[in-house]
């Protein structure tokens, strides 16, 4: 289990992260979301032992995690932290990559491991391939399946899939939370794409102000947020007579006291997403037809 209490660090003065405590059990996977410079990445980097906390203890069951004034070498080895910069080995290929930290005493174990793991990452193909002449979203991949190699007990992921094609990226996330489920690694992910987090994620931290604004379930925040940050993540959201309102959640009615103006439709595949004035303030609605410019409508409140 991983156990942080009370943690702040700065950079400077003003601190980045404050007074951070929560607890990930082993195989759990938790989901680190808010804006930019929330501290998101930051506070992976002082999980895995890269600076050092102003204040606070951080442990991986009996273990505490410490930074460079305690460790010469950076990092621990049952933790893996896989970082939006890959450091990767360019002249050697894909599959020397991932099975670079595999014993060549069992070449057998470690053949099959990285074919195991090239499988994972849908990089079958490139095995034999130089890791210089791959794709920004394929060094991803490498760096992800190296990552795994030795089966850490804890990963840390920072924007795991961001330079991933998105043809490919649904069945790689699918790929590779799957198989830390199944190995029961412990998962941190940063991220800012709620596709990273629906569906895989077992609880959500949200980050504001160096703190933690929300720590829940990915269905209790979806269904109930309760700051108009929270809501943003999910989806498009209103906030009308001071309640949170999801676009998909207004509905179209022949008749109520929300009478709106039609001022744009938004074409998203089997839906229009339509943005409109209501009494001088502008509101966003799904439809399943197109709405004409300036046309009257009037919604209702559907939760």
């Amino acid at each position: 289990m991983l156990n942080v209490k009370h943690l702040t660090f700065s950079y400077a003065k003003t601190p980045v992260l404050k007074d951070l405590s929560f607890k990930v059990q082993q195989g759990e996977h938790l989901a680190v979301i808010g804006e930019s410079g929330s501290g998101k990445s930051t506070l992976l980097k002082v999980l895995y032992g890269e600076y050092d906390v102003n204040f606070g203890n951080i442990y991986w069951k009996d273990t505490e995690i410490l930074g460079p004034k305690h460790n010469l070498v950076i990092g621990y080895d049952f933790m893996k932290y896989v970082a939006q910069e890959f450091d990767l080995m360019p002249f050697t290929s894909v599959e020397e990559n991932i099975g670079k930290f595999l014993s060549n005493f069992f070449p057998k174990e470690k053949k099959e491991r990285t074919a195991e793991l090239l499988e994972v990452v849908e990089l079958t193909a490139f095995s034999k391939t130089k890791v210089k002449t791959l794709s920004g979203g394929q060094k991803q991949r490498v760096a992800l399946a190296r990552a795994l190699a030795k089966q850490p007990e804890i990963i840390l992921l920072d924007e795991p899939f961001s330079h991933i094609d998105n043809f490919k990226k649904q069945t790689l996330r699918r790929n590779v939370f799957k198989y830390l489920k199944s190995k029961n690694i412990t998962c941190i992910v940063a991220t800012h794409d709620k596709n990273d987090i629906l569906g895989f994620a077992d609880n959500i931290i949200v980050l504001n102000n160096n703190q933690i604004e929300a720590y829940d379930t990915p269905e209790a925040l979806y269904k109930t947020p309760k700051t108009p940050l929270i809501a943003s993540f999910f989806d498009e959201f209103n906030v009308i007579d001071n309640q949170i309102v999801y676009a998909h959640q207004l509905k179209v009615v022949e008749a109520s006291d929300l009478k709106a103006t039609i001022i744009t439709s938004y074409f998203k595949g089997n839906f229009y997403l339509v943005e409109a004035d209501l009494n001088g303030e502008k509101v966003f609605f799904e439809s399943l037809i197109l709405l004409q410019k300036n046309q009257n409508i009037y919604l209702k409140i559907e939760l």
